[in-house]
């Protein structure tokens, strides 16, 4: 991880959108200054729903990893 901090994965496959990112939200919300969390979803939209509520939340997109049908997105809480 990037971070000084990693808050494990969140796997949300098997939901559909909003709600990979109404839940990525709430989880970074949560989370101390300067840590982050890794994002487990196989949701179509999650790629591009997820980066753009971090932008207009405040929040660090950090990367995206695509394997085998899923997508890991690291997100960092500043």
């Amino acid at each position: 991880m990037d971070s000084a901090q990693d808050h494990g994965i969140l796997d949300l496959r098997g939901l559909k959108c909003p709600l990979p990112a109404l839940f990525a939200r709430l989880a970074l919300a949560r989370l101390p200054s300067g840590s982050s969390i890794s994002v487990l979803t196989d949701d179509p939209l999650a790629p591009m729903d997820i980066p753009h509520m971090c932008h207009q939340e405040g929040y660090e997109f950090v990367r995206e990893e695509a394997s085998g049908g899923s997508t890991t997105l690291v997100l960092r809480r500043p």
